[in-house]
């Protein structure tokens, strides 16, 4: 049975040290999230999921009814280091290594297999479940990156650097066999 999943990564948020979890959604970042979701108004949602990071949920506003979005602790950003400030080329470089070894990671991060063993549970559970059709997980770069890399390996660093904020991964199976992989345009400008 043939299932897609719609990884939504969320749109701009100012970056803030040790807010991972509470930032919020910029203005800009509100604009393309609506647009973003009007772009998928034809589809009928069988469930919605979500990080618990609060752009992660902003950015799925419209979509269904609030309470009806499923938080999954598991969705989660990966952390890529522990709470301790790194120059963005030190932490781009830790990113490469990551996908290149998914057992790497800095001094407090998580590794990539650490990523997939707490999130491929539910994504499992999702494409397991005979009354899900289309489904909506509302997720960030690296973890949507992490879980797409289980199943095309080749997918790492390159793809994780092309994603933008907000995009939308139409990813289709067939029972736990990945068809394809397809980035959904929007008008996001």
């Amino acid at each position: 049975m043939k299932i897609n999943i719609y990884f939504i990564r969320h749109a701009d948020s100012p970056f803030i040290f040790g807010q991972e979890r509470e930032r919020p959604l910029s203005e800009k970042g509100k604009e393309l999230a609506e647009k973003l979701v009007n772009s998928l108004s034809e589809i009928e949602f069988d469930a919605v999921f979500s990080s618990p990071y609060k752009r992660a949920i902003q950015t799925l506003d419209g979509l269904i009814e609030p309470s009806k979005v499923v938080i999954e602790e598991g969705l989660r950003e990966r952390a890529i280091k522990g709470q301790y400030k790194l120059p963005q080329n030190e932490i781009d470089v830790a990113l490469w290594k990551s996908f290149e070894n998914i057992d790497f990671c800095l001094e407090g991060g998580e590794s990539i297999r650490e990523a997939q063993n707490r999130s491929l549970p539910i994504i499992l559970d999702i494409l397991g479940n005979p009354k899900f059709e289309n489904v909506a997980i509302g997720t960030h770069g690296n973890i949507m990156t992490s879980i797409l890399n289980y199943f095309k390996p080749s997918l790492g660093y390159d793809f994780w650097k092309s994603t933008e904020k907000p995009d939308i991964y139409q990813v289709t199976f067939d029972g736990y066999h990945l068809l394809a992989i397809e980035k959904r345009r929007f008008n996001n400008t």
